[in-house]
């Protein structure tokens, strides 16, 4: 065999190997988004096991990535297990808030820095669901602490106003930011109003 055929060889195994871990990779990613999604369904249902359970299911999937890719860096920070972390991080924050009153910390939830900052923003939603359905039965003044929480989570996110070049997404570009500013006046609007009408 010629040097130029062993080359080829190593490079050809090499490849292969990484597209292997990466359809891999990209399997796992996509179970953990969806088991993060149902986690998060259940939480707004009331069964708090269920959504438990789905979030280590998550975990469980993120550790078999970070295994996968480990020698792979590259595919790593791909994008696609940045999504997947975002979720999680969402979910895990979303519990935490609800169940605990607790906000965790990135050591706690376990994902990367900037994909902690996005799915803490994005929890924001969720919390904002959360909220409305306390309005709808009847319990509004329950929801007093979470829209305070999603304005602390508001302010937190205005701090990391970072270019692309040391955030792969800005979380805080000024005009998502005055979006939900908007979001967040109207809301608090509604939220009023919905104590106030109450019999």
């Amino acid at each position: 065999m010629s040097n130029f055929e062993n080359i080829a060889k190593s490079m050809l195994e090499c490849l292969d190997g990484k597209d292997r871990a990466r359809e891999e990779a990209l399997r796992l990613s996509r179970d953990v988004i969806r088991h993060c999604s149902s986690s998060i369904r259940s939480m707004h249902r009331g069964d708090l096991d269920a959504a438990e359970k789905l979030m280590n299911e998550a975990a469980a999937g993120l550790g078999k990535i970070r295994d996968v890719l480990k020698d792979h860096q590259d595919v790593r920070y791909a994008g696609f297990v940045d999504g997947a972390e975002q979720e999680y991080a969402e979910a895990k924050s979303v519990y935490s808030i609800i169940t605990r009153h607790e906000i965790l910390t990135p050591e706690e939830v376990g994902v990367e820095l900037v994909n902690y900052l996005a799915g803490l923003g994005d929890a924001s939603g969720e919390l904002r669901r959360h909220i409305l359905d306390l309005i709808r039965s009847g319990r509004a003044e329950e929801g007093t602490y979470f829209l305070g929480m999603m304005e602390e989570i508001h302010y937190l996110l205005m701090l990391f106003d970072y270019p692309e070049a040391s955030s792969p997404r800005s979380l805080t570009a000024s005009s998502k930011t005055d979006f939900k500013s908007k979001v967040m006046s109207r809301f608090m609007s509604r939220f009023i109003s919905g104590i106030h009408e109450r019999p």
